[in-house]
């Protein structure tokens, strides 16, 4: 991918984070880009960030590419340019992004119940759980209270049936609580079921 920064170009401006702590922050940023600079500084400066790094692709092209703080705090390991970064959620938003383009073809209806695709979904009182209630977390199933083990959730199959049939924690729509582990199975099935394709 071409690049409009200078890699060689890259520079370092220390900065005070919240707790007094003097951190790094390198990198480059394309002229008209110098306000992306401003705000991950300011990340580091009045949000106590400790180590991060982010990179913006504009049509094709690297425009800004900055890291910096610490990797370990315990240690004082300098995060830099190929530091290595656990990501969660990542997933997710590309996951809402096939159900939206389903729904804006006209193939999935967000306020059908999620048994007009998944029909074994309906148990449990869930019949009339409507799909947008998956979608922002309203379900009622952030984890999955059948004991299964690592092969039966690379599985698939066994992570949903385990959820069809589960009965919510709560009476969906009625309050909200992050489907951090469930998400992509819940979405994922109504996404298989409508294209016969899993994500």
């Amino acid at each position: 991918m071409k690049s409009t920064v200078d890699d060689t170009a890259a520079t370092t401006t220390p900065v005070e984070t919240r707790s007094g702590v003097e951190v790094g922050i390198s990198g480059t940023v394309a002229p008209g880009f110098e306000g992306v600079r401003d705000a991950f500084i300011a990340n580091f400066v009045e949000h106590g960030e400790v180590g991060a790094a982010f990179s913006l692709v504009h049509d094709g092209r690297t425009v800004v590419d900055l890291w910096g703080g610490v990797a370990d705090a315990s240690e004082g390991t300098p995060y830099e340019r190929d530091t290595l970064q656990l990501v969660f959620s990542s997933t997710k938003g590309a996951t809402a992004i096939c159900a939206n383009l389903l729904a804006e073809r006209g193939d999935l209806d967000l306020d059908a119940p999620v048994a007009t695709y998944w029909p074994e979904f309906a148990q449990a009182g869930k019949a009339d759980l409507p799909v947008r209630q998956l979608l922002c977390h309203k379900a009622g199933l952030p984890y999955i209270d059948a004991p299964l083990g690592l092969d039966d959730l690379l599985a698939w199959d066994p992570a949903v049936e385990a959820l069809a049939t589960m009965t919510p924690l709560w009476d969906p729509g009625t309050a909200h609580g992050y489907h951090a582990v469930t998400y992509g199975w819940l979405v994922g099935e109504v996404v298989r079921r409508i294209t016969g394709r899993s994500l």
